[in-house]
């Protein structure tokens, strides 16, 4: 599996909306900002894929305060702007 980097967009579907932001890389996981919640560390097993500049998650192993936090990412979004 490729390495995530700094920068890159976080996901929980291949087709979703970005969810956060991979802030730091460590060697057996990585630290992530995801809007609502701050930053997280995310271990190696809660990670499916990684794809330049994509991280993908593996929903099904997140805390469900991490999962809670994620489908909420987006609330304070106004509309059209």
């Amino acid at each position: 599996m490729k390495r995530p980097e700094l920068g890159d967009q976080v996901y929980t579907r291949e087709d979703g909306e970005e969810v956060g932001a991979v802030r730091e890389v460590h060697d057996k996981d990585l630290v992530v900002y995801f809007e609502n919640l701050g930053d997280v560390t995310i271990t190696a097993d809660q990670v499916r894929a990684v794809h330049t500049g994509k991280v993908i998650l593996d929903e099904a192993k997140l805390p469900a305060r991490i999962r809670d936090g994620i489908a909420h990412a987006h609330d304070r979004e106004e509309p059209g702007v």
